[in-house]
């Protein structure tokens, strides 16, 4: 009789580690190490601990104080942790010194996030990016990455002192940067070109903060099977399809997500993608609505579109996850200040995001306000396709008639 052996695949086990400084208090960490323990889940590690420190600025040689990092150090050892991850970009010597006392794995939060770029890339061209952008981040730190950079090399046609194993890696990591690039320039162009060939049909881009439900919305609009899932950045290459609302056609794009403190290296290598962004004609910008910090992901997603957009585009307001929007009722006697915990739906839609005629609030999970949104879609296309085929206005009289 044979015996089968279950062998369990054991989890990475990582903690976390954040600065309450001056411009980031308390609230803003517990945000950020959410966002950053959601980030670990999606690379398929488990945050079980976190470490918070209040300083002026992050220490320049360890990021958090000696004694903080000890503290770490004995947990770390204690409980058998693999990786500790650090919310904020570490630099080559802070990455050197703190892996050097802990001997553990290290990563930042922009080694983390490229590493999930890596694992989710699935088109060459996707690839291509992410290589260049992990090349770019690993330049100023191959100090840290290697241990025999002291050595020499010697040998006919080497003369002298000779070349250091340092100096050899970053001309080797030069030269792949170099022609990772060109390889990007061909294909810009030869998308470019694929743009172009389009036509003049209307333009329309998804945007918004990751994991708030662009491709599951791209699904509904384009009824097409766009990969969609409940993990940052489960879209990366970008999406169009020819979308049809009432005889109008128009292509729709879904575009990789934007997230706070988006490595740059992440924003120059993917900029093909975000060309779609700045040559469409319409943007609907979708907003998890239920997320606790919804406002400030608008902001990080405007301040990162007013980055590469040089013009205004018309833009549509969409409030997704209706169905998922939850809020405690304040007592009667509580005198602290209201939060967004505090504040129901229809309150809100009683502000701004509700007065403007271009905010629509929606469920794209349980198709809640659909026909309204394709409705609203529908009338801005039809105003910008009028203005480039004007002789064509008669037809959306009879559409609008019938």
């Amino acid at each position: 009789m044979k015996e089968f052996i279950i062998t369990e695949t054991r989890t990475e086990k990582a903690v976390l580690v954040g600065l309450v400084t001056p411009g980031q208090n308390e609230r803003k960490v517990k945000e950020y190490l959410d966002e950053l323990a959601f980030l670990a889940d999606t690379a398929g590690v488990e945050a079980v601990k976190r470490f918070t420190q209040r300083l002026e600025y992050p220490n320049s040689v360890t990021f958090v104080g000696s004694g903080k990092l000890m503290e770490i150090k004995e947990y770390v050892v204690e409980h058998e942790i693999g990786i500790v991850i650090f919310d904020d970009e570490l630099s080559p010597k802070q990455l050197r010194n703190i892996e050097k006392e802990l001997q553990v794995k290290i990563l930042d939060r922009t080694g983390l996030i490229l590493d999930i770029f890596a694992s989710r890339a699935q088109t060459s061209y996707a690839k291509t990016q992410v290589e260049l952008a992990q090349y770019q981040y690993m330049l100023p730190r191959l100090t840290r990455l290697w241990t025999h950079l002291e050595r020499q090399r010697g040998g006919v046609g080497m003369r002298g002192p000779g070349e250091t194993q340092l100096e050899t890696d970053r001309r080797i990591i030069l030269d792949k940067i170099s022609r990772l690039k060109k390889e990007l320039a061909d294909i810009d162009k030869q998308k470019s070109v694929q743009r172009k060939n389009r036509g003049k049909m209307v333009r329309v881009a998804l945007v918004g903060y990751t994991n708030v439900g662009k491709s599951t919305l791209m699904n509904l609009l384009s009824k097409s099977d766009v990969f969609a899932e409940n993990k940052l950045f489960a879209t990366l290459d970008t999406t169009v399809r020819k979308v049809i609302v009432d005889n109008l056609p128009f292509l729709l794009s879904d575009t990789v997500g934007f997230i706070r403190k988006l490595p740059t290296e992440l924003v120059e290598s993917f900029k093909s993608t975000l060309d779609e962004v700045r040559e469409a004609d319409l943007l609907v910008h979708v907003v998890d609505i239920s997320h606790p910090t919804f406002e400030e992901q608008i902001e990080i997603v405007n301040r990162t579109l007013s980055e590469i957009n040089r013009e205004e585009k018309p833009m549509i307001m969409v409030f997704n996850k209706v169905d998922a929007f939850t809020f405690v009722p304040k007592e009667e006697d509580d005198l602290t200040p209201r939060t967004r915990e505090n504040i129901d739906l229809d309150e809100l839609k009683r502000t701004w995001m509700g007065k403007s005629a271009d905010c629509i609030f929606i469920s794209a999970k349980e198709r809640t306000n659909i026909d309204a949104l394709k409705a609203l879609l529908y009338e801005r296309v039809k105003e910008i396709h009028v203005t480039r085929f004007p002789y064509n206005d008669f037809l959306f009289q009879r559409y609008d008639e019938e």
